[in-house]
Parts: structure tokens; C-alpha cells; sequence
């Protein structure tokens, strides 16, 4: 079994301020971090560290920000596709948090706008059924749609974190095997239960499974909140890998599993380098309750 996950990858420059800046507004801030991020390569990132084999499909642009990129992947264990960079900018996230835990993103897409359709479809091409492939809401719906459809003719498991949200990914349901979706975009796209699995991330509070008629919630783990920036990819990595590794659908062992993680995440500063170990996640995986 082999995971594909599809999506964008950026650099992360986070900077600190007292509040978010209201429209018209200059503030001063602090530049306080640059780390690997972006929703595809982070989610890549801790799956890879679970354990499992992981091709991370994203673009990145051939400036110095790309070849940045391409060294901090070298201590990860996944692999990058495609392994030339893009004649594009690398994408960039500028992430805003404040004294009181809150944060707001902006990023940019040039570089997985760039990489074509037919380039991702050929690659999963190589893919065989029982291979997973995860995309997040960083591709037009419509690309997003071409690249499920494919999956589905692979007999492969499809996962589906439309974030970034767009209205139109309320279409693509009958393509999606596993969901998650934080409230906003549970109210918005109306995932259907009935026909996908759907996991609801509620923060603080916890998250909800929805499966089979039948919802259940998990509390999260308290922790310590540093920076909440790769919680929600943290968490859906490590559902994620704990109900393959145990050859089952997401559960709630695997929600507590993501919870414990997530907790991790946001005890720390930054992205990639807040995410938890190899180590960790081996422990942490190998609970039974």
C-alpha cells in the first residue's frame, strides 16, 4: 500500500503580532520563524513518519526557496514528485499569530497551479488498488475532480481535506471514500454521510465521526497552545495512518491517536519542525486505548 498525497508545498514565514491587522491597518510584527509547510507537504511529512511509504506530489518553483525546500525534505523519508522544480515562484505562506493564540494565512499557489493535471494522472498511473491517494482544497475543484476520477479507476482509497474551501468541491462526494472537514466547511459543502466517511475536527473541543448513521465524539487531548499552524494536518495524518496500519476504516482509537498528536503540534512552535517524531508517533500509534 502506497499513499499519494496531492497537494501544494510552501515556505512558512510566520510572524508575530499583537492582533490581526484589520483592513486598511499596519502593524508592527516579528518575524519569528521559516519552516517547511503547506497543507499537502505537511500531511506528507507526518505520514511519511508514521511509517508509511509516501509520495508527496507537489510543485516547487526553481528559486532559491525551491532548492530550501528540496534540502529540508532530505531528512524526510518520503519521496517528491516531481523531482525537478517548476519555472514558477515557490509558494509561500505568510502566517500571522498573535499573543492570544490566534493566527490567520496567506498563501500563494503559482507552483501547484503549475503542475499540470496529466502530469499528476500519469504518475498515478503506477498506482495499484489499495493504494490511497489524499488531496486538500490547494487545486481548482476541477482539477481536483480529474485527479479523484483517476484514483477511483485505480481502485485506490480517496481522502479529501477541502481546505483551502471551494463551494464547487460540494460536487465531488460521490468520489471521496474518507473526509475530514472542520465546521466551516462541514456547513458549506454538506459532505453525505451516507456514502462518504466523514471526520469533523471541532478545535478544542474535539472531533466527531460520522459512519454508517452513526456519529461519535472524541475529546481532544489538552495541551498547551503555542501555535496552532499544522494542528489540523497533524491530526488527519495520524488518523489517517492509524487506521491503515491497523487495516480499518477511521475510527475512534484513530481519533484519539490524531488528538494526541495534534496536541504535540501545537505545544511547539512552526510547522514541519513542530510536527512529532518518528519515535514519537511510533509510541503514540502502538496504544490500544
Amino acid at each position: 500500500m502506497h499513499i499519494y498525497v496531492a497537494g501544494n508545498i510552501t515556505v512558512d514565514e510566520t510572524w508575530q503580532c499583537t492582533a490581526l491587522p484589520n483592513k486598511g491597518e499596519s502593524l508592527h510584527g516579528k518575524k519569528i520563524m521559516a519552516d517547511t509547510g503547506g497543507k499537502g507537504a505537511n500531511q506528507a511529512i507526518v505520514l511519511s513518519r508514521c511509517g508509511l511509504p509516501v509520495t508527496l506530489i507537489a510543485g516547487r518553483g526553481n528559486d532559491h526557496y525551491g532548492e530550501w525546500i528540496n534540502q529540508q525534505l532530505q531528512a524526510e523519508t518520503l519521496q517528491l514528485f516531481p523531482e525537478t522544480p517548476l519555472p514558477v515562484h515557490t509558494d509561500t505562506s505568510i502566517i500571522f499569530t498573535t499573543t492570544d493564540d490566534d493566527n490567520a494565512i496567506i498563501t500563494s499557489c503559482d507552483a501547484a497551479s503549475a503542475l499540470e493535471t496529466a502530469t499528476i494522472t500519469a504518475l498515478l498511473e503506477t498506482a495499484r488498488p489499495g493504494d490511497v491517494l489524499v488531496q486538500q482544497g490547494n487545486f481548482t475543484p476541477e482539477k481536483t475532480r480529474a485527479l479523484f476520477t483517476c484514483a477511483r479507476s485505480k481502485q485506490m482509497l480517496t481522502v479529501f481535506n477541502p481546505s483551502p474551501v471551494h463551494e464547487d468541491f460540494r460536487q465531488l462526494w460521490p468520489l471521496v471514500d474518507i473526509a475530514v472537514v472542520n465546521e466551516h466547511e462541514s456547513r458549506l459543502l454538506q459532505p453525505d454521510s451516507a456514502h462518504t466517511l466523514v471526520v469533523e475536527t471541532l478545535g478544542s473541543q474535539g472531533a466527531r465521526l460520522h459512519a454508517h448513521g452513526h456519529t461519535e465524539h472524541v475529546p481532544a487531548v489538552p495541551a498547551t497552545v503555542v501555535d496552532t499552524t499544522g494542528a489540523g494536518d497533524t491530526f488527519l495524518a495520524v488518523m489517517l495512518a492509524s487506521a491503515l496500519l491497523r487495516n480499518t476504516q477511521p475510527d475512534a482509537l484513530a481519533l484519539h491517536h490524531a488528538s494526541q498528536a495534534a496536541a504535540i503540534t501545537i505545544s511547539r512552535a512552526g510547522t514541519r519542525q513542530a510536527f512529532p517524531s518518528k519515535e514519537t508517533l511510533a509510541a503514540l500509534l502502538a496504544q490500544t486505548r
